[in-house]
């Protein structure tokens, strides 16, 4: 335990930790871990500072990342738009209209290259949202990290990498679910040997809940999901001590703190209990790590300043709640991307509530309050109920296939809707307190010219490169597709190469085929 001394403004000493007989049986940092996943948590170390940006192109991209780095950012997240994200080059046909609207658009080792340029990837941690496309993203990461002269063992980040909740909520998928686990798998065994410090998947209930569901579903369909992947990774014959470590999981911050705070404490007890049940025996695997966003669909169009203090709240609850990487959303995102004044108060927000609330200086500050540890058992119990139903359809991709988990998030989605619409439940400035606003926020916003210049970048890359070789690693990764060879090194080999992310997406494509959900 730390010896270090904290003390509140009136000078009374905050001891390390502490406890009533509701909370003497279950520590920081031991198993199940509800109280934390580190003895002393942020008394040592903060969680990590993200902001998640990306936007136009690479170069654009690049300069709000240098940006957020000058202002005390630790880490980077970046989103891409969705040409990338479900496996289109800028050119297709496919693209149009979205190129780098909702994220960056990265078609080539290139793009990578410019959209890191002047940050040593072995220097920063980095965050991707990315799945159906994620083992092609972390190729162009990784040889961009072998061009920059970095160690591999010690380049640490997170690609999201969670397919399954593509199908059940956000839809950005390609492949079936069979081959699209495969791919899963193969991340982990290669990640496990060539870079153990990267987090292999970031299993997402963010998404989930931004579809609707409740904060139970959100618990209970990402554990469910998570318990999928390790049994896929067991049945491969990987180590569960090995690959576990590295997977952390992604939550929703919402707007009720109490309820919020008891499902990341009931998440951590959880997925420890799961985990031991499929035999970790390391603490490490057995430890739920997570990131945390603020609710986008919280924030409202309508007195979007209001969205700050939302923001708050939720920030708020994700730090009680022990979380171990945080983004806060821009006060503006209901409108567009975030500006930058938006981009930088919400950094500013998780900076006042690291240095200045006092909720830091002792883990799990509200444990034992009657209240959370009573909510935290029911969350738990109510979960639990949710994941039974799930096992008894055979698990997690049963039920996305038989349309179960879509069918809850969307009749959780009408309930909500239908309680503001009757007025139920109250959100300032949008069913009360209204306000007359003459006054709007300046907006970000992204021209058509973007896809213009993408596509001559293309049309360069594909006249330099030696597509005769090109070719060779093209046809190479359609016969690992074909076996049960692990497809990283033949799709890194592609990149090297200048393959782009279209033509390697397009290869399994016709191995494969698409999901047709």
């Amino acid at each position: 335990m730390s010896e270090k001394k904290i003390f509140t403004d009136s000078g009374i000493e905050i001891k390390p930790i502490y406890c009533t007989p509701i909370a003497l049986n279950e520590m920081p940092g031991k198993y199940p871990f509800t109280r934390g996943v580190h003895e002393t948590m942020y008394r040592d170390r903060l969680w990590t500072m993200r902001q998640y940006a990306g936007f136009s192109t690479a170069e654009e991209s690049n300069k709000r990342y240098h940006y957020l780095l000058s202002q005390g950012v630790m880490g980077l997240s970046v989103a891409f738009d969705l040409p990338t994200q479900i496996g289109y080059d800028s050119d297709h046909q496919m693209a149009e209209g979205e190129v780098g609207k909702v994220g960056v658009a990265i078609d080539s080792l290139e793009d990578m290259e410019e959209l890191f340029a002047g940050i040593k990837l072995q220097d920063v941690s980095t965050s991707m949202t990315i799945n159906a496309t994620a083992f092609i993203l972390l190729a162009f990461y990784i040889a961009l990290a072998k061009k920059q002269g970095a160690d591999l063992k010690k380049i640490a980040g997170t690609i999201q990498n969670d397919i399954l909740k593509e199908y059940a909520a956000r839809g950005t998928y390609i492949y079936p679910p069979a081959p699209s686990m495969r791919l899963i798998t193969d991340i982990f065994e290669y990640c496990s040997r060539e870079i153990p410090k990267w987090n292999t998947i970031s299993i997402s209930g963010y998404h989930i809940r931004e579809a609707g569901s409740t904060a139970v579903q959100e618990l209970a369909f990402t554990l469910a999901n998570g318990k999928a992947y390790l049994q896929a990774a067991l049945a491969k014959g990987l180590d569960i001590n090995i690959f576990a470590p590295r997977l952390s999981f992604f939550f929703n911050a919402h707007n009720d703190l109490f309820e919020e705070v008891a499902k990341f404490r009931a998440a951590r007890r959880m997925w420890a209990e799961i985990a031991r049940s499929l035999g970790a025996t390391d603490p490490k695997a057995q430890m739920l790590r997570f990131h945390t966003q603020t609710g986008g669909s919280t924030l409202t169009a309508q007195q979007p300043r209001n969205n700050i203090v939302r923001v708050t709240l939720q920030a708020l609850s994700a730090v009680m709640g022990g979380t171990q990487s945080l983004h806060t959303n821009g006060f503006d995102e209901a409108l567009s991307l975030p500006t930058e004044e938006a981009a930088t108060l919400a950094l500013r927000t998780q900076q006042i509530i690291a240095y200045e609330s006092g909720v830091t200086n002792t883990p799990d500050p509200l444990a034992g309050s009657y209240f959370v540890e009573s909510l935290t058992n029911e969350v738990e119990i109510a979960a639990k109920k949710m994941m039974d139903k799930i096992e008894a359809l055979g698990g997690a991709v049963k039920a996305i296939e038989q349309g179960f988990i879509q069918e809850e998030i969307a009749r959780s989605a009408y309930e909500y809707n239908q309680s503001i619409e009757q007025n139920k439940k109250i959100i300032v400035g949008v069913n009360k307190f209204t306000a007359e606003e003459n006054e709007k926020p300046s907006v970000l916003k992204i021209d058509d010219s973007i896809r213009n210049v993408q596509k001559q970048k293309l049309e360069s890359l594909r006249k330099r490169r030696n597509n005769s070789v090109a070719s060779d690693c093209l046809e190479r990764i359609k016969q690992q597709a074909n076996s049960t060879e692990n497809l990283m090194p033949a799709v890194i080999e592609a990149v090297e190469n200048l393959c782009t992310l279209g033509e390697i997406a397009d290869v399994l494509r016709s191995v494969w085929g698409e999901y047709q959900g």
